[in-house]
C-alpha cells in the first residue's frame, strides 16, 4: 500500500513540474539549417530488356548481355557490393491489333559508382555491351548522416537567433530550451545536365561530358520553445 502511494506522489510530482515547465512564459519558433554538398557517387539504374516470339529466346539473350555487363563492371574494379539485381521479370504480353502474342525477359540492376569521374566511360562501356535501358540517376554523399547531423546544429542555432530577435523588441531575453522536436529533414537532388552520348569531333575521339553534377542541399527544421525572461 505504501508502494503504491509513493508511487501516485512521484508521478503527480512528474506531472506537475510538466505543468509547471508548460506554464512558464515561453516563445516558439521553427529553425531551419541548410549544407550543401558536393556527391562523390552516383547510382544507375539500368535496364535490360528483350522481346520475341519464345519465351526461351528472350531469356536467354537477356541473361548474354547481363552477364557481359556485369563482366565489364568488374573488369572496371567496381566491388560486387555495387552491382546488385533490383528484379528480374518474364512475362507474356498480349497484343490486341493482331491478337497474338510475345514474351517480354527484362532485368534491372543498380550500379553504384564511388568515383563520379568514371561516369561517362562506364556509361559507353554499359551501352556497348549491350545494356539497353537508363531508368535513372541518383547522386550520393558517403558522409549523409554527418551533413544531416550539421544541418540540426545549424537549424538549432537559427531558431535561437530568431527567438532572440522576436524577444528583444520587448526587452526580454531568450532562457533555455524547454520543448525541442525535428519536424522534418530532406535532401534535394541536385540539378545536372544531360546531353547525347557522342563521340568528340577532336582527333582525341574522348567521349563529351553527358552529365555534370552538381550540389546536393541538405535541409532540417526543428521547432523549440524557449523560456522568456525579463531584462
Amino acid at each position: 500500500m505504501k508502494k503504491i502511494i509513493l508511487l501516485m506522489a512521484v508521478i503527480t510530482g512528474l506531472g506537475m513540474q510538466a505543468q509547471s515547465e508548460n506554464s512558464k512564459p515561453g516563445i516558439h519558433v521553427t529553425g531551419e539549417g541548410k549544407v550543401n554538398v558536393t556527391p562523390d557517387k552516383v547510382t544507375i539504374k539500368s535496364q535490360i530488356e528483350h522481346e520475341g516470339n519464345s519465351a526461351t529466346s528472350v531469356k536467354q539473350q537477356n541473361d548474354e548481355v547481363v552477364n557481359k555487363v556485369i563482366k565489364f563492371l568488374k573488369a572496371e574494379g567496381l566491388a560486387e557490393k555495387n552491382i546488385n539485381t533490383d528484379y528480374i521479370n518474364l512475362n507474356k504480353r498480349y497484343n490486341y491489333k493482331d491478337k497474338t502474342y510475345t514474351y517480354v525477359a527484362s532485368q534491372a540492376i543498380s550500379i553504384t559508382l564511388e568515383d563520379i569521374a568514371k561516369y561517362e566511360m562506364i556509361m559507353k562501356g554499359l551501352l556497348e555491351n549491350g545494356l539497353n535501358g537508363i531508368n535513372g540517376v541518383t547522386f550520393e554523399s558517403s558522409e549523409i548522416e554527418k551533413h544531416k547531423a550539421e544541418a540540426r546544429r545549424k537549424a538549432v542555432l537559427n531558431a535561437k537567433s530568431r527567438a532572440e530577435t522576436l524577444a528583444a523588441p520587448l526587452n526580454q531575453k531568450v532562457g533555455k530550451a524547454y520543448i525541442i522536436s525535428e519536424v522534418g529533414n530532406n535532401y534535394h537532388q541536385p540539378v545536372y545536365r544531360m546531353m547525347e552520348m557522342k563521340a568528340s569531333s577532336d582527333s582525341s575521339g574522348q567521349q563529351q561530358q553527358t552529365i555534370a553534377p552538381g550540389e546536393m542541399e541538405i535541409s532540417v527544421k526543428v521547432n523549440i520553445t524557449f523560456q522568456l525572461l525579463m531584462e
